[in-house]
């Protein structure tokens, strides 16, 4: 069975009112955002979170900028089809196919979350359309030695994860709020935008598959991160939360050990920066783009 409704009732039209664009991939029907002109910004999420995530940038940057915020086939408005294999890989694979359809260039990929090794891929596969980069709390190589990490996995692809995931909405519902440092920065009306995208069982199999993928395609990311010379040269902005109870801090150190040259910008919040501290990471955004941009 796949899902995909384009009935929008239950969205927040206030948080979010912008234009609904669908386009067909080899995997299914890929919702996104597309405001704005002028010079591309592709903003590519994480899980459980989807392009309304960025609903604060998409709203400011669009006054200056084209601005693209996809949903990952499985995410958001996007097609929910069972037989989606949901790794992180498949997901590089549709937002490669994604930019060459819609031939995108010069672009400025930020990225959050799983949304970092799945958009990196893609930069790493065709480096000369990408023009700089805007990581949020993320990361690109391999996770199997890390103990926390295999302390979820085995969690995870048990039986009772598998329940967790597909019966209980886990991730949206208990984990989402886990990644705030302040619980009040997630309030009911905007926690429901996070709830609503996957209301039944077989809507929350691309959420487990790729819980799956946190160890599961250690091997995967590793060799993306072996990779990364091909664009490690281009611009680079770190915007991240000190306070993110798993991706941490160390994970901070190790990019900015292999990106000596990135602007680093720190805040106190969790996990999701975009929710807790927008006006500021906004504020360095833009300066950001500013340096490398016509636009300003």
């Amino acid at each position: 069975m796949t899902l995909i409704s384009h009935s929008h009732e239950w969205i927040n039209q206030i948080e979010y009112p912008f234009k609904h664009h669908y386009i067909e991939l080899e995997d299914g029907t890929m919702h996104y955002v597309d405001e704005g002109s002028r010079e591309t910004l592709l903003f590519v999420h994480g899980t459980p979170t989807w392009s309304f995530l960025y609903r604060n940038f998409i709203k400011e940057l669009s006054k200056h900028y084209r601005v693209i915020a996809i949903d990952h086939i499985g995410f958001g408005l996007s097609e929910k089809p069972e037989t989606f294999k949901g790794r992180p890989q498949d997901h590089a694979h549709n937002l490669s196919e994604f930019i060459r359809k819609k031939n995108l260039r010069e672009i400025t990929l930020v990225l959050h979350d799983f949304g970092g090794p799945i958009g990196l891929a893609a930069a790493i596969k065709n480096p000369s359309r990408f023009k700089q980069f805007v990581l949020f709390n993320t990361w690109l190589w391999e996770t199997a030695s890390n103990k926390k990490a295999r302390k979820v996995d085995k969690i995870i692809n048990s039986v009772f994860g598998k329940f967790l995931y597909l019966w209980l909405n886990f991730s949206p519902r208990f984990l989402l709020k886990q990644g705030f440092a302040d619980k009040r920065n997630l309030p009911k009306k905007i926690r429901e935008q996070y709830l609503l995208p996957f209301p039944v069982k077989s809507s929350r199999w691309s959420l487990y598959r790729i819980a799956q993928s946190l160890v599961g395609a250690s091997d995967w990311y590793h060799q993306q991160w072996q990779q990364l010379s091909a664009i490690e040269d281009k611009p680079w902005l770190i915007l991240w939360g000190t306070e993110d109870e798993f991706i941490t801090i160390d994970y901070l150190q190790r990019w900015k050990h292999r990106l000596p040259h990135a602007e680093v910008y720190t805040f106190d919040c969790g996990h999701f920066v975009q929710e807790e501290r927008p006006e500021s990471a906004l504020s360095k955004m833009k300066a950001f783009l500013s340096q490398y941009s016509i636009a300003g």
